[in-house]
């Protein structure tokens, strides 16, 4: 079993909203299951958001998300877009400034939480593709949700 903390919070000085993104890679997604009771402990509740290809649990206290857990197969954690994304930013205070100010604006111009995701996903794409070339990998969609 893996686990990293990806997502803004991740990248130092990066503009973030106050969520912890976190990913772990299980063997499959059955070894989760098991688990839950234990998740639950902790304050993590199953969430469907949409994700095929990964189980979520959400974490919030006093109905403010504090956390999110993607938990993941292992066979796909080399290639897991958020931790590519997250190295290639912490790597490139460039892109991670781009990437900043283009989040800043999204929040400036008031779009809404369900859109917020989908308003980054053009440059978070170029960026993605760029750090995958460098790892010899092809370009996959950023977009995960059905």
């Amino acid at each position: 079993m893996e686990i990293e903390h990806i997502g803004s919070t991740a990248v130092p000085g990066l503009a973030a909203k106050p969520v912890i993104d976190l990913m772990a890679a299980v063997r499959d997604l059955t070894h989760a299951v098991p688990h839950q009771a234990a998740l639950a402990g902790l304050g993590f509740r199953p969430h469907d958001n949409g994700m095929t290809d990964r189980l979520v649990y959400v974490r919030a206290d006093d109905g403010v998300r504090s956390h999110i857990l993607h938990v993941v197969a292992m066979e796909s954690w080399a290639t897991r877009n958020q931790r590519i994304l997250r190295d290639h930013l912490r790597a490139h205070p460039e892109d991670a400034t781009r990437y900043a100010q283009l989040k800043w604006a999204i929040a400036a111009a008031g779009t809404g939480a369900g859109e917020y995701s989908r308003a980054k996903t053009e440059l978070v794409q170029e960026l993605t593709d760029r750090a995958r070339a460098r790892l010899g990998l092809p370009s996959v969609p950023v977009w995960e949700k059905r």
